[in-house]
């Protein structure tokens, strides 16, 4: 049988899989996204010529993380084939929400998989650095949460973002005053939880069947409020998500007055990325706690 000739990227990542067509679908800022029509059913491709490097190595470990410990009936695709230069998952079909039902089950699954726990904060296996989009982060282990946020996430992209002229440099003297009071304004001590690392609300998927799926990880041992603030950042979650998740695995009373400080960092990745009014909205975050 004939097929579509496929996208010169594309083809070496599909082969052997009786790929018979591609079609282009929407899958994000950084990658080209195809459904992948095959012999079995459908499958998700996502491809990029020139990734920085380690990309989508680093994808498939945090969907492998996630996958491995995400609770059901929370989901996460399995990675069928990577390459440097791009994945192939199995396909989600989308669905719509089961109203509260759908947003109760993605709260009590993300407190179950936030108790997978590990030594140390930082990158899976012992990995040194991440990304967040395509924004390369360090990720060297650390026993200390406080220390590892300001130095390792939020200070080197405070000047990252200040040398590309996406953040106003008064930013600088604000970390500086920040910095002192890290240990208090990261709350509570807890041990460090698997986290999703870029759970906004594109990142969430529902299938034809109403269950949560969990897409495009930024996966590292951070503190799991990061995943709650990044949830509120640009909405998407009902307030039953977070109500299930508080159930299941309590918050700190404090936790609220934290997400600003934790939406820093997603904040600083899309002012490089994209810039417009991300910078000025993590200076104003820093700001709040300066």
């Amino acid at each position: 049988m004939s097929r579509t000739p496929l996208d010169p990227v594309l083809e070496p990542l599909v082969e052997g899989l009786d790929v018979r067509s591609a079609r282009r679908v929407h899958g994000g800022d950084i990658a080209v996204s195809y459904r992948l029509e095959t012999a079995d059913g459908p499958l998700f491709a996502k491809t990029h010529p020139r990734p920085t490097p380690d990309l989508f190595e680093r994808e498939a470990a945090g969907l492998r993380a996630l996958r491995e410990h995400a609770p059901a009936p929370l989901r996460v695709p399995q990675v069928l084939r990577e390459s440097p230069h791009g994945l192939v998952l199995e396909w989600i079909e989308e669905g719509r929400r089961r109203g509260g039902r759908t947003e109760s089950e993605l709260g009590a699954g993300l407190a179950g998989l936030h108790r997978t726990s590990n030594p140390t904060f930082g990158g899976l296996d012992g990995d040194v650095s991440g990304y967040l989009g395509s924004v390369e982060v360090d990720l060297t282990p650390s026993t200390d949460w406080p220390s590892f946020y300001v130095h390792r996430r939020v200070a080197p992209l405070v000047e990252r973002a200040i040398r590309e002229g996406s953040l106003d440099p008064r930013a600088r003297g604000l970390l500086e005053r920040v910095e002192p009071r890290a240990a208090e304004i990261c709350g509570p001590a807890e041990p460090p939880a698997l986290v999703h690392g870029d759970l906004w609300g594109g990142n969430r998927l529902v299938d034809a069947d109403g269950t949560n799926w969990l897409i495009d990880p930024a996966c590292h041992w951070g503190h799991r409020e990061y995943d709650l603030a990044m949830m509120q950042l640009f909405g998407g979650f009902g307030p039953e998500c977070f109500e299930a998740y508080d159930e299941a695995s309590p918050l700190d009373a404090g936790w609220r007055q934290r997400v600003s400080w934790y939406q820093v960092t997603p904040l600083l990745v899309h002012a490089i990325l994209f810039g417009g009014g991300y910078g000025d909205a993590a200076l104003r975050a820093l700001a709040r706690y300066a």
